[in-house]
């Protein structure tokens, strides 16, 4: 992976503590922790010590956090009467955060936890994954760490840090500029994007196989999750779909995923063959290795589009529409949403497929051109 950014070309060790706080769950999905992972794997590398603090939500990687090396210390969750019964302090979760009720406590109680784990690392750096902390948790916490770094995608609330983060692909960095420090260094847009080092280790094979596009392995890839199977609903509307006779389906899902059962048997019943794969760790592989792509946005959409695989991204949340809108307009994905995708005759569904596979290289070129899988390393720059 080319590294960028003069301390580490250097060859110099990142002799600091770094703490994320980052939590998963059915609700919240697996992509904040997953690209914290990502990002700490790659401090890591170069001497960072790092660990994790996370709200133990049903569905949450804390174990997984933990195998991977990682310290992962586990808050309990809120009983829902405390929460509604705390009176809003300077730190409190309040109305005016869209996803205050992803953190399972108040802004003050989930500020109170954390403190003494802070407290005793002393963290360089403290960065946060979180669309329920903003400001009052960030200010809560500032006795106990450095420096601050935020990663967000929304741009909907302020923040008390001293570097952000927003890997969206054509993000004006002016969305911001209201809601942090003046002073605040801005890394906005998707050559940000935190991706593992496989994804640019495998993008020139990746691009070179696309030279004469045919459709003959076709991934599914809806998120770690997918708690209302959108999986199910594809695999369902593809039925309607001319795959070649030779098509092979691979779907990839968590192993937390509430619907695995039910797409597994599903997946035997499909015109094509189909496996069901879970808990892979050689998704770069995969994705290399594939003609065309169904895929929900967030992290998956930047792995794509790093390998120039053509996608079609089915938009499963309101906050991933400015996401999904801004792929399409640059020719590097065809969009759907979800309401669309569930219609019965499935006709929006193979219309965008069609649409999608008249022109696989031209998708592939428009794809391979958002972003070069190097983004992690730039971040260490920023923060060594």
């Amino acid at each position: 992976m080319a590294v960028q950014g003069h301390a580490i070309a250097n060859g110099a060790g990142l002799n600091m503590k770094v703490a994320f706080r980052a939590d998963a769950s059915l609700q919240i999905g697996t992509g904040h922790v997953m690209r914290c992972l990502t990002l700490a794997d790659a401090l890591a590398a170069h001497g960072a010590d790092c660990q994790f603090i996370c709200r133990a939500h049903e569905g949450n990687l804390i174990e997984f956090i933990r195998g991977k090396g990682y310290l992962a210390h586990a808050l309990p969750i809120v009983h829902e009467a405390s929460v509604a019964s705390t009176a809003p302090g300077p730190a409190a979760s309040t109305p005016d955060l869209a996803h205050a009720h992803w953190l399972g406590a108040t802004q003050a109680q989930d500020a109170e936890a954390c403190a003494p784990i802070l407290a005793a690392q002393r963290p360089d750096w403290l960065i946060v994954d979180h669309y329920a902390l903003d400001a009052r948790w960030e200010r809560a916490l500032a006795p106990h760490y450095r420096k601050l770094m935020v990663i967000d995608d929304l741009a909907d609330r302020p923040h008390a840090c001293d570097l952000l983060l927003d890997q969206t692909f054509g993000r004006d960095a002016a969305d911001y500029c209201p809601l942090v420090p003046a002073d605040c260094p801005l890394l906005c847009g998707s050559q940000y994007a935190l991706l593992r080092p496989e994804f640019a280790a495998l993008r020139p094979y990746s691009l070179q196989r696309r030279a004469r596009p045919a459709l003959r392995e076709l991934l599914i890839t809806m998120g770690g999750v997918d708690k209302d199977n959108a999986t199910g609903q594809v695999l369902h509307a593809l039925r309607t779909c001319p795959l070649p006779a030779d098509c092979r389906i691979t779907v990839v899902m968590g192993a937390t995923a509430p619907w695995l059962e039910e797409v597994r048997t599903q997946a035997q019943d499909m015109p094509w063959p189909t496996r069901v794969l879970v808990g892979v760790n050689d998704m770069a592989q995969l994705m290399a290795d594939s003609d065309l792509a169904i895929g929900a946005a967030g992290s998956t959409s930047w792995e794509l589009c790093c390998l120039g695989v053509p996608n079609l991204l089915v938009c499963t949340a309101a906050n991933q529409r400015t996401v999904i809108g801004a792929l399409a307009s640059a020719n590097a994905t065809a969009r759907l949403d979800r309401a669309e995708l569930s219609q019965p005759d499935g006709i929006p569904f193979c219309t965008q497929y069609a649409v999608l596979t008249e022109n696989l290289a031209a998708h592939a070129k428009a794809a391979a051109r958002i972003t070069d899988g190097s983004g992690a390393s730039r971040v260490c720059a920023e923060l060594a």
